[in-house]
């Protein structure tokens, strides 16, 4: 089962220097795989359900794209265990002057269904059909790993950010930046919870403002870790998206973006943690040319301690890069 969204890029769908945001990107990537997901779980007879984001993978934006271009989001679904799906989507940039097409983004999404009739009960997903033995084994191996480090994520909850007075330079606290959005119906599923595409757009834009803010030039998106949904947010919540520099290394910019939600017309539920997320960001000149990053300054036993984790991390995919682009013997 396959699925195709396309659609061409407009202004307001980049940033001043007519880059497309990483956002925008993200948002369409969702519903692509939304509408697979969602069509494959309602396959079968039974009760009828909506598809909800769970997790996304690792994104690399691999190129930029620009207003004008036209993007063809394509979605495939390549795993299913009793209960979620998984579904790859690749993201192609077309110009429609040239005829020239290259790909921008591939992407791995995981969705759960989700019953129309109880928002808490998690349906079975029909099993889909393999067109060989070893597709079912790695899909599982996929599926146990992204559950293990879903898992893993939970114990930074409770970790928030606080405003500074007055911050130096290239400190943590200076770039640090926060979004209230209240959530309206356009922003949500037909349970009346948030689409996973809107909360991803919203994180990537904090986590522009405080690349923006700490190079102060023009910024994109160069990749994003995996994001794990925690919690459903639901329509009347007020979000509060907070993003802060955890890592620069030369050329990158590693920020950290939580989402909290807060149930303002429910008293008996307490503000909780609904998504979390690392997004890698780049500086570049007017000509599009990497430029230098300014080096962060971590102050506070944490901030040195989330630098040194954020370096682990891009040490880590620096080597697998490395590996991936040594030929084979």
């Amino acid at each position: 089962m396959a699925s195709q969204l396309s659609r061409i890029m407009r202004p307001d769908d980049a940033n001043v220097a007519g880059n497309v945001h990483g956002g925008t990107i993200l948002k369409m990537i969702e519903e692509a795989g939304a509408i697979i997901s969602t069509r494959h779980c309602n396959s079968q007879n039974g009760e009828r359900c909506v598809a909800a984001l769970a997790r996304v993978e690792r994104t690399d934006f691999l190129s930029p794209m620009c207003i004008g271009e036209v993007a063809h989001v394509s979605a495939e679904i390549t795993y299913t265990s009793k209960h979620s799906v998984e579904v790859q989507v690749n993201v192609m940039s077309e110009n429609i002057l040239t005829g020239t097409k290259k790909l921008t983004n591939k992407a791995t999404l995981w969705y759960v269904p989700l019953s129309l009739k109880n928002v808490d009960k998690v349906l079975e997903v029909p099993p889909v059909v393999y067109s060989r033995q070893e597709q079912e084994e790695e899909g599982r191996k996929r599926y146990e790993a992204q559950k293990l480090e879903r898992m893993e994520t939970k114990w930074k909850n409770g970790d928030i950010v606080q405003p500074v007075m007055n911050p130096e330079p290239n400190t943590v606290s200076y770039s640090q930046s926060s979004l209230i959005h209240l959530v309206g119906p356009s922003d949500c599923t037909l349970h009346g919870f948030v689409h996973g595409g809107v909360t991803m757009k919203l994180m990537d834009e904090v986590a522009g403002i405080v690349a923006a803010r700490h190079c102060k030039t023009n910024i994109v998106t160069a990749s994003v870790d995996a994001i794990n949904f925690h919690d459903k947010i639901r329509k009347g919540c007020v979000i509060t998206i907070s993003g802060r520099m955890t890592f620069t290394s030369n050329k990158s910019m590693e920020i950290e973006v939580l989402v909290d939600a807060d149930p303002v017309v429910d008293n008996s539920q307490k503000r909780y943690r609904a998504a979390s997320a690392f997004f890698t960001y780049v500086s570049l000149s007017q000509e599009g040319k990497p430029l230098p990053v300014p080096q962060l300054v971590p102050e506070t036993e944490d901030e040195k301690k989330r630098f040194e984790e954020g370096k682990g991390r891009y040490l880590q995919m620096k080597a697998k890069r490395q590996g991936q682009a040594e030929p084979q013997a």
